[in-house]
This record gives structure tokens, sequence and C-alpha cells, in this order.
């Protein structure tokens, strides 16, 4: 289903009991709320969740913003290298109002929440600045965005930004699987046939590149956080792979040093996804650090 979150457009699957704890998940960069696995919907339905999954904006079926263009990376890469300002047509910030918009339309007071790489950056503002409607906090896979801490490495930044051999739906799914399978981890690999079904899946859901680009821009605008994670109260968790070659784990291990009575889950041999084989560790975790919103 949509709502109308403040005007814009956002896409909704709501599932769980009406009763339940209610859980936001917010996926990351050019990802659709399908991103979050069924199964590990399932599993968190069945620790007592009401389980709402969002697309942001500029991606899968909620609004785009395609009358603001395509941006130039390259030249924002450098600005913000340069210590100058980069400006983006819209910001994280945003989407996390988009977030408080879809509680609002869902009568939703205050949630646990849980956000996945840029989604983990757009639930930072969510806690920091919106401390009232957050009952619990997992962060996955994520980054404060300070300086100083290291970078993709520059094999996976270029696979990032390369594009797909052809405009069918087939070329753009080996594409993305290859993406996928380049920051997965290592210890937990997937059936490609199953990933492929899946990749092949969202493609013919959505696929908005030029969308992609904008998130991408506004989170080189978004710049460094370190500041919000000080006004972050609700119970946090951290979970980061050790073996992820988009975010490093340092950036997890910051994180958690940054933010008052977090507490970190590094996984051995997990990179920058979500292995069937972790959901159960992932379920828990979830559960675990809502209860100690009670």
């Amino acid at each position: 289903m949509q709502v109308s979150s403040r005007g814009v457009a956002i896409e909704v699957d709501d599932q769980g009991p009406p009763g339940g704890e209610p859980l936001l998940m917010i996926m990351g960069l050019g990802m659709q709320l399908v991103a979050w696995p069924d199964a590990l919907v399932q599993m968190l339905v069945a620790r007592g969740f009401r389980v709402v999954r969002i697309d942001n904006r500029d991606a899968g079926l909620s609004q785009g913003f395609d009358e603001a263009g395509v941006p130039n990376l390259a030249w924002a890469a450098l600005r913000y290298a340069l210590h100058l300002p980069v400006t983006s047509p819209y910001a994280l910030r945003d989407m996390a109002a988009d977030a408080i918009g879809v509680l609002d339309a869902l009568n939703l007071t205050r949630v646990h929440v849980c956000g996945a790489s840029m989604g983990g950056m757009i639930a930072q503002h969510l806690a920091s600045e919106q401390a009232q409607r957050v009952k619990s906090l997992t962060l996955m896979m994520t980054t404060s965005g300070a300086r100083g801490l290291p970078h993709a490495q520059p094999h996976v930044r270029r696979a990032l930004l390369s594009r797909p051999a052809g405009r069918g739906d087939e070329a753009v799914a080996a594409h993305l699987q290859k993406v996928f399978e380049l920051i997965g981890s290592p210890a937990y690999p997937g059936d490609p046939a199953r990933a492929r079904e899946r990749v092949l899946a969202g493609v013919r859901r959505a696929y908005r590149p030029a969308g992609t680009a904008r998130q991408l821009l506004a989170i080189i605008a978004d710049g460094d956080r370190s500041r919000l994670l000080l006004r972050i109260a609700a119970p946090t968790r951290v979970i980061h792979g050790e073996a992820d070659p988009l975010v490093p784990v340092a950036c997890g291990r910051d994180l958690a040093q940054r933010i008052a009575g977090a507490e970190a889950d590094i996984v051995p041999g997990m990179g920058h996804d979500l292995p069937e084989a972790l959901f159960e560790r992932f379920a828990d975790g979830i559960r675990s650090n809502a209860t100690r919103a009670a």
C-alpha cells in the first residue's frame, strides 16, 4: 500500500499482528523493501513484532524525483574531499521525515527501528532528532560518516559505479548479482540460482538508477553524523560484518563506541548483505535489544 508522508508517496508493507511491537525497517542505497527477506520478516513477526517495511523515496514503488536530474557524483565527491559544501535535491533528514510521516499515517507513536547501510544513516537521524518516536535502534552495516574512517575498497567502488552491459531485465539482474556477490559474505555464500531469482524479481518490481544516484548524493552531502550520535538515547545494537568490503568493520566499531550504552555484534565472515544462515542471529539480536527498551 502507499501512504502520503507529508506530500511524498511512500510504499509500505505492514505485516504482523496490529497489537505487536511496531518495528520500522529501513533499507539501504537504491534498495527496495523486498530486500528485507520475507523469511527474516516472518522470524521477527514470530518474536512479537509488527514489521513495517518501506521503500525510501526515489526507490522501489515510492515517489521519484526525476525532475531533479542525474547528479554529477564525481564533482560532488571532489567537493566533499576538499571540505566544500555539497548540495542535493533532498537530504537524509528528509528521508527520516518520510519515515515519521509513515508512522503518523499508521498511527504509530513509538517504534523500534532497524536500518541497514544507508537505512542506518537515516535511522541515526530518526533516533537523534525524533528521540520520542524511537524505542530501540538497531544499526546494521552502516557508519557515522566521520572523516578518517576507512572507505569502500577501490574495486568495490568501481563496481558500484559501473553500468549493466545491456538494458533488458536479464542484463540488469546479471550486473546487480555480480555487485552483490562482490560485497557479500565470504563465509556465507548463497545459492546463485536463488539469488538470481530474487534479484530479477526486484528489477522487475522497480529499477531506478537515477534515483540511486540522487540517494548517493544525499549521503555525500550528509557528511559526518558524529554529533548526532551524542543525542541518541534509545537502546542501540550495532550489527556489522567483519568482512564488509563496502562499509569496513571499523565503521561499526566506531558507531558502538560513540553511542552511549550501545552493544556491538561483530559477525566474522559477514560482508555487506543479509545471509540466510544469520537470520536467527539478526532476529534474536533485534528482539533482545527491543527488550532493553522496557
